[in-house]
């Protein structure tokens, strides 16, 4: 069975958006994945399909009701649906590239997009919906943040990229940020190529890599050297090669 993505949104008409060009949208057009969307307002309360009210104990803002986002979930997924149930919040866990590639191995997400003040607590705890963050900053919705986090997903669907290789060796994959890319002309603004990407040697090439990895890795992301495991530590050491 396919990866399949239902969106509960109050603006399905942002779906597929950019996912519905380059890769993933040619993988969603070959039927690699699959991408549903369902408007939250359909099971607002009221002739005006209400589907916020106002903060209890009082403040900024409004919540999104309980009782309508759940008729929506309850709606759109059915009980034994195994796939994971995702809220789009900034106080949710950071998403990593390890937990997008369990997911893209899986039967696919339903993830909930959020809007206003927040959602209220309860049908988070009643519908089970694991919140995550894609970054520490503020976004209008939660639609933009489940766009990037299905980019993430959709794009390791076997078929989605082509070669399996071509994701292998990028930043967080392995627990590095990505090694610098050259290509042609050999010679630009008075800047060649670094020697050991012209050597012919596919052992040096990979030295090289792993070398610059570690590199930018200690310069930009130091906390990613202390999650890699015990046997993958890196050393101290600079490189100069090339740069």
């Amino acid at each position: 069975m396919p990866f399949r993505a239902s969106i509960l949104t109050l603006y399905p008409e942002m779906f597929p958006g950019p996912l519905g060009v380059s890769l993933a949208g040619e993988g969603l057009r070959k039927e690699l994945w699959s991408l549903d969307t369902h408007q939250i307002r359909d099971h607002g309360i009221g002739r005006h399909r209400n589907v916020d009210d106002n903060p209890a104990g009082g403040g900024a803002g409004m919540v999104l009701r309980c009782d309508v986002l759940a008729a929506a979930i309850d709606a759109a997924v059915r009980a034994d649906d195994a796939r994971p149930r995702l809220l789009m919040s900034p106080r949710g866990r950071p998403l990593q590239q390890r937990q997008v590639r369990e997911w893209a191995e899986g039967p696919g997400l339903v993830i909930v997009c959020g809007r206003f003040e927040g959602v209220d607590e309860r049908v988070i705890e009643g519908r089970n919906l694991l919140e995550v963050s894609i970054g520490d900053y503020i976004l209008s919705g939660g639609e933009m943040a489940a766009l990037t986090l299905l980019d993430a997903c959709v794009r390791l669907i076997p078929g989605v990229m082509g070669k399996v290789a071509s994701g292998e060796d990028e930043s967080f994959e392995n627990g590095l940020l990505e090694y610098p890319h050259y290509t042609r002309p050999r010679e630009w603004e008075g800047r060649g190529l670094p020697e050991a990407l012209l050597s012919g040697d596919h052992a040096r090439i990979a030295k090289w890599r792993r070398e610059q990895a570690e590199q930018i890795t200690r310069e930009r992301r130091p906390d990613l050297l202390s999650l890699l495991p015990s046997g993958e530590k890196v050393s101290a050491k600079q490189t100069d090669e090339g740069r």
